[in-house]
Order: C-alpha cells, then sequence, then structure tokens
C-alpha cells in the first residue's frame, strides 16, 4: 500500500542510526532530537526506500480479517478467562508477539502526538482506567483502524472525528 501511493519506507538498523547520531557529536537523546537525527540520517545516507513494514510482513491477514478477528490474531483482544463456575477478569493473551510489540511501542507515540489516538487513550484515562488497560484498549483502536485503511485501500487522516474509521 506504501508503494502504491508512493511512500518512500526504509528500515535500518537502529544501532547504526545511533552510532551517525555518536558520529555527529549527538550524545543527547530525545525525541526531538532522535527526530532529527533520524531525518539528517536519512539525508546523508540516503538508505534504500522498500514498501515492507512489520504489520505488513508479519501480519498479512491486515485488512481482511473483522476487528474482533485481527484483534485477537496480535493478542490485544480480551478474552474470557473463567472456566466452570469460576468468573475471572478479562485478558489479553496469546497472538503474535513479535507485532504486539511493534504496536506498543506505535502505540506509546501515538498517545503522545496522534491527536485521535491521544483523545481515546486520555478519555480513558479519565474515565478512571489503567494505564495498561487504557494503553491495550489503545492498541487495539490503532490496530482497528490500519486495519480498515488497508482494507478501503485508503491513507491515515489526521482528523480525529473522520466518521469512517
Amino acid at each position: 500500500m506504501l508503494h502504491k501511493h508512493k511512500i518512500a519506507l526504509a528500515v535500518v538498523n537502529p544501532r547504526r542510526v545511533r552510532d551517525f547520531a555518536d558520529g555527529i557529536g549527538r550524545d543527547a537523546k530525545t525525541d526531538p532530537i532522535d527526530a532529527r537525527v533520524i531525518a539528517f540520517y536519512g539525508q546523508v545516507v540516503k538508505p534504500q526506500a522498500q514498501a515492507a513494514s512489520t504489520f505488513l510482513a508479519e501480519l498479512p491477514e491486515l485488512g481482511e480479517l473483522h476487528r474482533g478477528q485481527i484483534s485477537k490474531l496480535v493478542g490485544v483482544a480480551p478474552l474470557n478467562g473463567g472456566s466452570g463456575t469460576k468468573s475471572g477478569q478479562r485478558r489479553t493473551f496469546g497472538g503474535r508477539s513479535y507485532v504486539r510489540r511493534v504496536l506498543y511501542m506505535a502505540t506509546l507515540v501515538a498517545t503522545r502526538f496522534n491527536p485521535r489516538i491521544k483523545a481515546f487513550y486520555q478519555r480513558l484515562l479519565a474515565d478512571g482506567k489503567p494505564k495498561k488497560v487504557a494503553l491495550t484498549a489503545a492498541m487495539r483502536k490503532l490496530l482497528t483502524i490500519l486495519n480498515t485503511l488497508i482494507k478501503n485501500d485508503e491513507l491515515w487522516d489526521a482528523e480525529p472525528n473522520k466518521a469512517s474509521v
């Protein structure tokens, strides 16, 4: 999909970017500094662009399943833990752990910088949800949005009130 929409993507070893940062004297490590270093790295090194990512490579079902199925496949769907007369809390487990780890990191960033995910996450926190529960729900929300975008062959729209996703 990235290739189809002419969006270049290069996957590089983070150690190389860190070594590059050290080489140009950027010892401090903050999000704004990292963003500038990564952009500068791309301009200087010009890594080979690719139309691949963890989600597309490790989750080819993206866009083919409904939201409940894709959430369960990744392991972010809350499942009942009860058995017989015993009923327990719903928990998330199983699924593709590698995809879930990447989704976790993407969601951490999204809860700070993406208006739609940030608003959703903050609303859950304001409703008294524990941070871990709110973050897992935000992971599921982000995954559902990505699934819908792939299914409908759409690009991300930053408008938080867009009704289609």
